[in-house]
């Protein structure tokens, strides 16, 4: 048990050694406001997209809906079919033309800049309320990914859940000043990837465990039959 404690606890701090280093790096990159919140936009759209939806996913996606997949059954498939769609749908209506649109607009770094260019508002009003939008909406988002986080820290550690919570915002809040959008894309990809191979291995790993699809389907039923 040591010994594992040990492997876990050696492993976590390479894979932070790894992010404050990709930090490290984009604030060397990092010339001006343009760099420092899109990147310079040099990102492929690979990495973009890799990114986007690990940063999208992550705690929600590795303990909410597998905790809703538990309680539930069969029904959270609706969810993984309403994301799927949608994600797509973004990416092919939205995200292209607003990358292009932000561009034209005199390089719009952020949506308040892009809505305020893009209807004119003199009064700046809509940057006012988009701003607001964004502050609000996007505070209640990071909070639970830092409540994940927290849970994760401690669970692996045992350390407190408030010193785990505010160990792992200090760590992302660290590479995020020091290297801004390059830094969070970096982390994200690399997270991203091992998001997907833990993903992968659970899956096959609970399949194996089920006993196939015959197994599952009665490990479902005999929670909830329907």
């Amino acid at each position: 048990m040591i010994a594992q404690a040990g492997a876990i606890t050696e492993t976590f701090a390479v894979y932070m050694a790894v992010v404050l280093l990709f930090g490290y790096i984009a604030y060397r990159r990092t010339d001006n406001l343009s760099d420092f919140i899109l990147g310079g936009r040099s990102l492929n759209s690979w990495v973009t997209a890799l990114a986007a939806q690990a940063s999208d996913m992550s705690g929600w996606l590795l303990m909410g809906l597998p905790g809703l997949a538990y309680l539930a059954g069969l029904e959270s498939v609706w969810m993984v079919g309403g994301l799927l769609l949608g994600t797509y749908l973004n990416w092919k209506l939205i995200a292209r033309p607003l990358r292009e649109a932000t561009e034209r607009l005199d390089d719009a770094l952020t949506l308040p800049d892009y809505f305020e260019r893009r209807f004119e508002d003199s009064s700046r009003m809509l940057r006012l309320i988009s701003g607001a939008f964004v502050l609000f909406f996007f505070s209640l988002y990071t909070s639970s990914g830092f409540v994940a986080g927290g849970k994760l820290f401690a669970t692996l550690f045992g350390i407190p859940y408030l010193w785990a919570l505010l160990l792992g915002g200090a760590s992302v809040i660290l590479y995020t000043f020091l290297g801004g959008f390059l830094a969070i894309s970096w982390a994200d990809v690399l997270q991203g990837s091992l998001m997907f191979f833990a993903l992968l291995a659970v899956g096959a790993m609970g399949w194996h465990t089920a006993g196939g699809a015959g197994g599952l389907a009665s490990t479902l039923s005999a929670p909830n039959p329907e």
